[in-house]
């Protein structure tokens, strides 16, 4: 299973960006998993930011109003479109992947955001 992840990269505050991921070698079909987006700020822990499974999305408050997954099936990718991005964003964003509940066992390697003041 590879999950790649691109569009990272510095904006300043106020700007947008879109993280996509992309999927393959997944042992069931796309639409059957949980995709998910987390992310790693310089001396914190990893933390939720977003989820898509079948029709339904969930957001950390954090990122709710402002952040928007969703995913396209016919290319096994998902993307996190950010808006009105805050320094506090600044992190390694990681994509995730999970068919049942108890953890996701399929991770990418992440890509930085940064948002500068």
């Amino acid at each position: 299973v590879q999950l790649v992840e691109s569009g990272g990269g510095l904006v300043q505050a106020g700007g947008s960006l879109r993280l996509s991921c992309a999927a393959s070698g997944l042992p069931s079909p796309f639409s059957y998993f949980t995709m998910a987006w987390f992310r790693q700020a310089a001396g914190k822990g990893r933390e939720f930011v977003a989820r898509i499974s079948g029709g339904s999305e969930y957001y950390a408050d954090s990122t709710k109003g402002r952040f928007t997954i969703s995913r396209d099936t016919a290319t096994n990718t998902v993307y996190l479109q950010m808006n009105s991005l805050k320094p506090e964003d600044t992190a390694v964003y990681y994509c995730a992947a999970q068919m049942t509940s108890g953890g996701y066992p399929y991770w990418g390697q992440g890509t930085q955001v940064t948002v500068s003041s």
